[in-house]
């Protein structure tokens, strides 16, 4: 026994008690995460602070924010400077749409089988600033990064890359490594939407070359609807122009005697991208969510994770009617796995009957474990299937 599953039985007695009493088995994580107890607690205090407004004091507001920063600066090995807060994945993507420097004659890839929220914003910026942007063909159900590749390397109207780090219907996963590597090589903006990838897998943006990464933290990140953020490189901050305004986005925002100076100069981090106020709620429970992962280490939820899912994709190299969509190879997934069978609607049926939450995306039954799931509930999973 591992030492990470010698630990898992007191986790899941202590966070997530309402598994181990049988109620449900979460594998919908690329949907939404189960709140931690801890997560729950602190925000079932804060939120009687906030109902009785008297009890709220100076440590409940500016120093919730900048543990947030922190731990996710801590989680992604970024700097707190880098951290900009957000309420979805929606923002930090319109940020690298809107303030990068694109403009007429300039081409943006993308690749079809993106999530909509990693489109649209795209497809708006373009027909607002005037750049192209381009979606190129799959690959099987991955993004195409040998046609990408070649792309960067040989069309210098080619000025961004934006794409999701994991495939939220297939599970497939793009080598973060390499595109960045091309992209910086060419001078290539790199922005991505790690939302499907971060939580299974541990990153270090440090030994990524990436210029904007977007995350909301409801998923895989075990947080509320609501809280979120986005990295945004060092030496690119100062570069940026926010595309929005917020009163706290300015240098002197923090004090609170000198309001009507109005000096418009930003911040000198990433704080100029945070518009307006932050749900503190939403984020309180965030940071107790964000501990608990930097406590048990990414590195090994990701290698638990490894084997929830391998063991999923093993079943289904010995199964008839079934197919796989997710990549075989560890270094090409995360923690999703897509299985496209016969009776879609029937086998999703049995899943439900045994309180197994799962998804159906894009004609496949989409199994999500997490780092609080056992090999006991994957097997759930398989008999269900059987």
């Amino acid at each position: 026994m591992t030492e990470y599953a010698a630990d898992l039985d007191a986790l899941r007695a202590r966070e997530f008690p309402w598994e181990v009493q049988r109620d449900a088995i979460h594998f919908d994580h690329a949907s939404v995460g189960p709140l931690p107890q801890c997560a729950r607690d602190a925000m079932a205090a804060y939120e009687l602070k906030r109902a009785e407004p008297h009890r709220l004091g100076a440590e409940d507001f500016f120093p919730v924010l900048d543990r947030a920063r922190a731990l996710v600066a801590a989680l992604i090995g970024a700097t707190a400077g880098e951290i900009a807060l957000t309420t979805n994945t929606s923002w930090g993507v319109n940020l690298a749409a809107s303030a990068l420097p694109l403009g007429p004659g300039d081409i943006v890839l993308g690749s079809r089988g993106e999530f909509p929220a990693n489109v649209y914003p795209w497809m708006a910026a373009a027909k607002a600033r005037g750049f192209t942007f381009e979606l190129l063909p799959l690959a099987g159900t991955a993004t195409d990064e040998e046609l990408l590749l070649r792309r960067i390397a040989e069309d210098d109207r080619v000025k961004c890359v934006a794409l999701s780090w994991v495939s939220f219907w297939s599970g497939a996963r793009i080598d973060l490594a390499r595109i960045g590597a091309a992209c910086r090589a060419a001078e290539v903006y790199f922005a991505v939407d790690a939302i499907q990838g971060l939580g299974p897998l541990a990153l270090d943006v440090r030994s990524m070359p990436v210029d904007i990464l977007a995350c909301g933290a409801q998923k895989w990140l075990c947080s509320p609807w609501g809280s979120g953020f986005v990295y945004v490189r060092d030496a690119l901050v100062s570069q940026l122009e926010p595309p929005a305004a917020g009163w706290l986005a300015q240098a002197g925002s923090g004090d609170f005697g000198r309001f009507l100076d109005y000096d418009p100069a930003w911040h000198h981090d990433a704080r100029r991208f945070e518009v307006g106020t932050i749900p503190y709620q939403d984020v309180v429970g965030m940071n107790e969510s964000l501990a608990l992962f930097l406590a048990l280490g990414p590195k090994r939820i990701e290698a638990h994770v490894r084997g929830l899912t391998q063991r999923l994709i093993e079943w289904t190299h010995h199964r008839r009617g079934v197919k796989l969509l997710t990549p075989d190879a560890a270094a090409a997934r995360a923690g999703i796995v897509a299985i496209a069978t016969n009776d879609l609607e029937g086998d999703s049926r049995k899943l439900r009957a045994a309180k197994l939450t799962h998804s159906v995306r894009e004609g496949a039954i989409r199994l999500s474990p997490h780092f609080h799931n056992t090999l006991a509930e994957v097997e759930v999973a398989l008999a269900a299937l059987a």
